[in-house]
């Protein structure tokens, strides 16, 4: 093995050659065991949020594969209507060209050929990062197959009613000219104003004042609301105002969504412009005006002064002439949630519409009634509050967008405007006795991305034809996903899977945490927080980080810490921190919180981790490597540490297992990390020392440790393996050979280790315990006391008992090797024995005579000067924390940071004082 870990040398010849041997397909055998992946955008890079969920989603896989299960990962992407259709308008528009130009076929060629080009980023990405799909079925929401079940679907549920077309209120994007999902919208606090008007009653006998966030609708209004309670207009209501500025009159109504304590306690009513208000025209039979074009401009339904005119210039032109007619009361600075499409950055209008429609009552049933019933579990389960607060109060899905790119809506139309839905025209005309010369023009809308999205966990195996996939692995095992997509996706899924096979689509729903920053900000490019899964995998240069930050990408504290990092830790000037660090950090901080703070310090910490695993196994092959490792059979005589250290494998198993069990890879990660840094490479291997270098030591013995050592490491390695795939595939192929059961040709097809509680011996391990704790106690006591390692030390034994004494006998080899004991003695019962430091290990006490050992009076002043400087810090840090200037001035993790300073000095003063205490007691 190289005498360091390089990850850059091994991870992408190894994923090619795991791709090659066909290892990613299901095997065909075991039970079946299958994770759907959330299809990513074509359109999309890998962001740390996707780096974080198939981290996870690649563990369970790996892990269930090597358990023997028949392991399918499907995976694929999605067409994205919006985000793809603006990547090639945009080039287009870089020519000096629109879509228009082309015409919509030759823009949908033009599509396809990016997509073949460039549309597959992210899979590239998801390689590197070592993820292990099935990419033979790697599914295509545009495909031919998924598009096929996309038209099966639409036309199943439109011969049942369940999809119809009719006229609502929905999200409009004036700049991309449709209707956007709920998903697509931001709703971020912005400065804005409250206007307030007066609104003159038809009679003369007095007016209502209103007040309205966007004065350009007004031009809709058809009604002002009051509570009914509301004593101060019951003699307003059902009485008419000539609404300002048109020639139109409106009623007052009553109704109880109006709340008399905000503002007047009246409200205008703008049905077509306005959700809450299109409720209250429902209920109140209001007539809905719309008054915006399509890209929010002034239509032919308002006075002709205001046509024409965009919405915000309307929006100065009503308050204009509102002001000069005395009827503008008032203008305030309000803070308002203002919608804005997240692809344009456009202020979304709720538009009133002609759009398709999935009436969803009927469909949300069975889906509520598979999680109340358990059949479908979310982890953690107070997401199904969530959902539930959805799936009960869902409405009709809007599936209609106004775009190019996506599945055309299979409807026609024909002169006289009567509809047809079919899967193609040929079957639309013999359907509906259809003549050849009845001209037919097919709908120019396309289904949500959504729509064809809740199809994945049938369509990608093969729906509708009866596929064997689909029969094994419909229910999935678990889908892995965002808590921010439970209504978008989750809900319709479960819904349209249940209706198209009577199966619920996965029986679990793994709902992850939102990687934000280290200061516990959402990571996003126009805060320049972002961190790409790719930089930390193979580093960044310092001239690409400088580039980052000039363009604005990457904030300068944020450059300026990876820039200082890389070049303290790295010479050639890139930060690599390698896939299998990453993605450990990833698993580590997989708990059940919603948000994870993603610290940079935790990677770095990771790639240590590698570094010791690689080097401890370099120990572990010169110790074992041409050496007889039971082989070729022979006895084996195992160590008090060597059955120590197989128990000690053997909960560490339990332990994982368990928390996989229970999606809690944090405690999972936990478990590997203890036992790999602190039992195997800190203890084991000094505990394997004496052993293989003692010429005490007969053949059986050695072979026995050496046996011990290659086993653990390679079961460990496999333990290992659904967290850090490449490391410990590099370092099976060297550990394989000197082990008995490891066969083939990949550590990724062996079989996971398997639980064996008969190795678990309770007497050895509270045996070597109470080895470690005398090791530590000397060894304390040395670092206290500032005495060499290397020098030899005589130990006095204190109220030894029975255990004591039987374990000094089977382990003194031991102590005296690892603690540098050139002598033990046990202490008569009674005798106080000399001068001594000492240390507890459960009742017996370890004392180490002093003298000879140490200068005590150049010790206690080094005491002394040592607890002068700390009490220097003390004050000074105290005098920051006392001064309210700099506690009102200082950000809050500045203050925090003070405060644990000031204990960390409390602890070191207080550890001083025991050991100056020790010394002059000697």
């Amino acid at each position: 093995m190289d005498k360091t870990f390089n990850p850059q040398n091994i991870e992408q010849q190894r994923y090619q050659q795991w791709e090659k041997n066909g290892y990613f397909k299901a095997s065909g055998k075991g039970d079946p065991y299958c994770i759907l992946l959330p299809p990513p955008n074509v359109t999309g890079s890998l962001h740390m949020g996707h780096a974080f969920q198939h981290t996870i989603m690649d563990a369970l896989i790996r892990y269930h594969r090597m358990k023997g299960d028949n392991t399918l990962w499907q995976c694929g992407t999605d067409h994205a209507g919006i985000a793809t259709q603006m990547v090639v308008e945009r080039q287009l528009n870089a020519q000096g060209k629109t879509r228009h130009d082309l015409g919509r076929d030759a823009f949908i060629d033009k599509i396809w050929e990016w997509k073949e080009e460039s549309g597959g980023t992210i899979t590239s990405q998801m390689r590197r990062m070592g993820t292990s799909p099935d990419w033979s079925r790697e599914a295509f929401t545009m495909s031919d197959e998924l598009s096929n079940a996309v038209k099966e679907v639409f036309v199943r549920l439109h011969e049942e009613g369940l999809i119809y077309r009719g006229k609502r209120l929905v999200n409009w994007d004036p700049v991309l000219h449709t209707a956007v999902s709920d998903l697509e919208v931001l709703n971020e606090e912005e400065n804005g104003h409250m206007w307030h008007m007066r609104y003159p009653l038809e009679d003369g006998s007095g007016e209502l004042i209103v007040a309205t966030t966007r004065p350009e609708t007004m031009l809709g209004d058809t009604a002002v609301a009051v509570h009914p309670d509301d004593e101060r207009y019951q003699s307003y209501i059902g009485k008419q105002i000539r609404l300002p500025l048109t020639d139109r009159l409106i009623t007052i109504i009553a109704d109880d969504y109006v709340d008399p304590e905000f503002g007047s306690g009246c409200v205008k009513i703008t049905p077509a412009h306005d959700f809450n208000d299109y409720d209250i025209g429902k209920r109140h039979n209001l007539e809905m005006i719309n008054v915006f074009t399509d890209e929010a401009k002034i239509n032919q339904n308002a006075p002709e002064k205001f046509r024409g005119l965009d919405r915000f210039e309307a929006r100065e032109k009503v308050v204009q002439e509102l002001e000069q007619l005395g009827l503008l009361v008032k203008v305030e600075a309000h803070k308002l949630k203002v919608p804005r499409g997240d692809r344009t950055g456009a202020v979304i209008e709720p538009y009133l519409t002609n759009q398709w429609y999935v009436a969803v009552e009927s469909l949300a049933k069975p889906a509520i009634e598979a999680v109340e019933s358990g059949e479908i579990k979310f982890v953690p389960e107070n997401w199904n509050k969530t959902y539930y607060q959805w799936m009960y109060n869902i409405q009709d899905w809007c599936i209609s967008r106004q775009l190019w790119w996506g599945h055309r809506i299979p409807a026609w139309y024909d002169e006289q405007q009567n509809v047809y839905v079919g899967r193609d025209e040929a079957e639309v005309r013999t359907k509906h006795q259809l003549a050849d010369d009845v001209m037919l023009r097919q709908d120019e809308d396309v289904l949500d991305t959504w729509f064809s999205s809740a199809l994945w966990p049938f369509a990608t195996l093969g729906w509708p034809e009866e596929t064997p996939e689909l029969e094994t692995f419909v229910p999935s095992s678990v889908l892995v996903t965002g808590f921010d997509i439970i209504f978008f996706w989750v809900a319709r899924m479960i819904m349209m899977t249940k209706k198209f096979t009577g199966k619920i689509p996965f029986k679990e729903i793994y709902i992850t945490g939102l990687i934000r920053d280290e200061q516990g900000n959402k990571m996003s490019k126009s805060k320049g927080n972002v961190l790409d899964p790719i930089d930390l995998i193979d580093g960044i240069e310092l001239d690409a980080l400088t580039a980052k930050r000039t363009a604005g990408m990457m904030q300068p504290q944020l450059a300026q810490k990876i820039a200082q990092r890389t070049q303290a830790q790295f010479p050639d000037g890139i930060a690599a921190y390698g896939t299998d660090a990453l993605r450990f950090t990833f698993a580590a901080m997989a708990s059940t919180s919603r948000d994870i703070n993603f610290d940079m310090g935790r990677v770095e910490g990771y790639r240590n981790f590698c570094n010791k695993l690689w080097n401890a196994s370099r120990f572990v092959l010169m110790n074992t490597e041409e050496q007889d490792t039971g082989l070729s059979g022979g006895e084996l005589q195992l160590s008090l540490a060597d059955k120590w250290i197989w128990a000690k494998f053997q909960q560490t198993l339990q332990a994982f297992e368990s928390a996989i069990k229970d999606y809690r890879f944090d405690m999972a990660a936990q478990a590997v990390y203890e036992f790999t840094w602190n039992q195997f490479c800190d203890w084991y291997l000094e505990l394997s020392k004496p052993v293989l270098n003692s010429e005490a030591s007969s053949e059986t013995q050695k072979r026995g440790t050496r046996h011990t050592l290659v086993n653990v490491l390679e079961s460990l390695l496999r333990l290992m393996h659904p967290f850090m795939p490449y490391i410990t595939e590099e370092i099976w192929q060297r550990v394989a050979p000197l082990c008995r059961n490891a066969q083939g040709q990949s550590i990724m097809i062996q079989p996971f280790p398997e639980q064996d509680s008969s190795l678990i011996d309770d007497q050895v391990l509270a045996d070597i315990e109470w080895v470690k704790q005398v090791i530590v106690g000397v060894r304390n006591i040395r670092g206290e006391m500032d005495i060499s390692p290397s020098k030899p030390l005589s130990v006095l034994l204190r109220n030894a008992g029975e255990q004591d004494l039987r374990r000094l006998k089977d382990t003194q080899l031991l102590l005296s090797r690892l603690a540098r004991l050139e002598e033990i003695e046990i202490l008569p019962t009674g005798e106080k024995g000399p001068a001594s430091a000492s240390a507890i290990v459960g009742e017996m006490e370890v004392l180490i005579p002093m003298a000879g050992l140490i200068d005590k009076d150049a010790e206690l002043a080094r005491i002394n000067k040592a607890m002068e400087k700390l009490e220097g810090d003390m004050q000074r840090t105290e005098g920051k924390l006392n001064n309210q200037n700099f506690v009102s001035k200082a950000p809050p993790a500045v203050i925090d940071k003070e405060k644990a300073k000031l204990e960390e000095f409390r602890l070191q003063t207080e550890k001083l004082q025991e050991q100056k205490q020790t010394i002059e007691n000697l």
